[in-house]
């Protein structure tokens, strides 16, 4: 076993490497950036070496350097973690010449699956199942047209060194196709210095289920089992679960097999996923194998008690497997959801900023927090926007996704925007109980964007009983006309007329037009969490000032509660509604970002659906078009630009 390793990496997945170091007693060292100079896993490290400046071309992809503070630090070994240089065979071979380990797979192996081409190549030769496509380089637009016509549409335009959902395109026609590799390639080029790209049938109703393997470097090789992938956004996953809820044991074993021989094939040796898409029928093809660990694996630690990063690390100590193939079981059900730093009521967008409050779910068997961050940390343009993974496990899936919803609620984030109400609202969704997923899950369920998840009926009498009971433990005894158990509760403005009483032994019954709630639990004013039971159910409710009344939050809905005598809620009723002012005829910049081009000029005339400019930011572009037609009166940015989230970027004539 070694003695010190160096993390080459940052964020949540440096802790995670840490975390297992520490089990196995090994010292650590944490490289970081300027932007990570108080973050976390440079505090939980042994030791810490500044490499660059806050970009990471300037810090975490300089081989060079890292490998310098590996010899300079005595480390033995470098574990990459995941994105950065995790699956850089360059790094691999400099880490060789300096006599340092590299915890992951040799050089060939990383080489051949990190190019698709050459990857899919490899697996037909390995008898695996790929799908129908042009496995070669394109030179332009037109050839792309043709190779996706002989292939029919649609079709999957992909960067061939690509990754985490960059560089990909959906085309269903010529014209989509053309701008498709356009975009393709472009995405390409500033992610990974490489433009090439490949295309491939697209599948229908497709999911995405990857098999995870492990290999020794004696030649064992097991898969443990399979992770459902196919909740995805724009290609990147947010919401994965082991095992799947649609293979059966057949397709399972028939999975697990050809990863394995393709793993055996590149003769592999550490921590691996071999991606499939898989079809209605339970068809499955080859995609891509990730040669490093996925951002994924807890789930799969969840179902098998395994720690991936801890084989990692004994495997490139030169270990072998302690256990067959026929010695791993399933164990119940694990559900990873991924908290990202976006706006999902601005379609998304990267959030940056301060996490002003920050509390994680209470750690337990079924409850798992991977993250990188404490409060007061600050999240950053230059990388990744995710703020932590959230892993629940159950006897069964019902019970993962029970458990998921509940550990949602009592995970607190203020500051920037988050995912967690998409999150909440997907798990709480029909369709994702039934087990009834596709890739295409999001775009289907939620078409227009997300909204906001609205609480039904008997939640709102619910949430107007929580609101009573709040207003009770705040001392609040005049808002009920001195002493009287009369309320009203609006929420959202709508009124709820509630009594209130006390049960005797803690509790509080609130009775409503059509029900009545019991509430029992503990607050006192300013705690942002409301911790108790509804109607005798575990319930976590966020809690926040906002006025007057407060804000409650609470399975991924939301609503403005404020909680008066009868008489001032009549008044109330009679106040105006200030309204917000109208920006319809500005487009605004939707996040913060960098403006890489304007397509647009004073005075020109544009239509509905027209290309206004581009925006950039956390290396994805994203495409502003203009909402309806109009004519451009005066541009408030230009190109290089470094913008503001609603900063103004066009304005149009007043056409009223």
């Amino acid at each position: 076993m070694f003695d010190k390793i160096l993390i080459a990496n940052r964020g949540e997945i440096a802790c995670r490497v840490i975390r297992s170091c520490k089990r196995l007693g090994v010292a650590t060292v944490a490289v970081y950036s300027d932007a990570d100079a108080d973050a976390l896993h440079v505090r939980m490290a042994d030791e810490k070496v500044r490499i660059g400046t806050a970009a990471a071309s300037d810090s975490y992809l300089v081989i060079d350097r890292i490998v310098e503070d590996a010899r300079d630090t005595g480390a033995q070994a470098i574990h990459p973690g995941f994105g950065f240089l995790s699956e850089n065979a360059r790094f691999v071979e400099a880490l060789d010449a300096a006599g340092i380990v590299f915890i992951g797979p040799r050089p060939k192996a990383i080489a051949a699956m990190g190019d698709k081409i050459e990857s899919k190549k490899l697996a037909a030769e390995a008898g695996v199942s790929t799908v129908p496509g042009h496995i070669g380089e394109i030179e332009d637009a037109d050839e792309a047209i043709g190779i996706a016509r002989d292939i029919g549409y649609p079709v999957m335009i992909k960067a061939s060194a690509g990754g985490g959902g960059k560089g990909m395109r959906i085309a269903r026609d010529d014209e989509e196709a053309r701008e498709g590799f356009r975009a393709a390639r472009s995405e390409a080029r500033s992610s990974f210095g490489d433009d090439r790209v490949f295309i491939e049938k697209y599948v229908e109703e497709p999911r995405h289920i990857e098999i995870q393997v492990l290999g020794d470097q004696q030649g064992n090789t097991v898969y443990l089992y399979e992770r459902e992938c196919s909740i995805q956004r724009r290609h990147q996953k947010v919401i994965e679960e082991a095992p799947s809820p649609f293979l059966d044991a057949a397709t399972r074993a028939a999975m697990g097999q050809q990863a394995v021989a393709l793993a055996r094939a590149v003769d592999y040796s550490s921590a691996g996923t071999v991606e499939f898409i898989v079809d209605k029928d339970r068809n499955f093809y080859f995609l891509e194998m990730n040669t490093r660990l996925q951002v994924e694996h807890p789930v799969t630690e969840m179902i098998t008690g395994l720690d991936l990063v801890e084989w990692m690390i004994r495997v490139a100590a030169g270990e072998s497997l302690s256990f067959a193939q026929d010695e791993i079981k399933l164990n119940g059900w694990a559900v990873e959801c991924r908290v990202y730093a976006e706006d999902p009521l601005r379609n998304f967008l990267p959030s940056i900023g301060r996490l002003v409050d920050y509390i994680e779910p209470e750690a337990a068997a079924d409850v798992r927090v991977d993250s990188g961050v404490m409060e007061g940390a600050e999240i950053s343009m230059f990388y990744d926007p995710m703020i932590a993974k959230l892993v629940t496990h159950g006897p069964d899936r019902g019970a993962a996704i029970g458990r998921m919803r509940e550990a949602l609620d009592a995970f607190y984030v203020r500051g920037i925007s988050h995912n967690m109400s998409f999150l909440s609202a997907v798990m709480a969704h029909p369709r994702f109980a039934e087990g009834r997923l596709t890739t295409n899950f999001i775009a289907e369920e939620f078409p227009d964007g997300f909204q906001g998840r609205e609480a039904g009926p008997l939640e709102r009498l619910r949430l107007a009983a929580v609101a009573a009971v709040l207003s009770r433990m705040s001392g609040e005894r005049d808002t009920g006309g001195g002493g009287s158990d009369e309320l009203v509760v609006l929420l959202d403005r709508a009124p709820q007329p509630v009594t209130i009483g006390e049960t005797g032994d803690g509790g509080w019954l609130v009775r409503g037009a059509e029900a009545e709630v019991i509430v029992e639990g503990r607050w006192s004013p300013g705690d942002p969490l409301f911790r108790g039971a509804v109607d005798g159910v575990p319930a976590v409710v966020q809690v926040d000032a906002r006025g007057v009344g407060h804000q409650l939050t609470h399975d991924g809905a939301s609503v403005h509660a404020l909680v008066l005598r009868p008489r001032l809620a009549e008044l109330f009723a009679l106040m105006p509604v200030k309204l917000p002012p109208d920006l319809s005829r500005f487009l605004l910049s939707p996040m913060p970002g960098l403006l890489v081009s304007l397509a647009v000029e004073v005075g020109q005339t544009v239509k509905a659906g027209q290309e206004l400019a581009v925006v950039e930011a956390m290396k994805m572009e994203n495409l502003l078009r203009a909402d309806a037609d109009g004519k451009v009166a005066v541009i408030h940015a230009k190109a290089g630009d470094s913008l503001a989230v609603d900063q103004p970027i066009i304005e149009f004539e007043d056409d009223t």
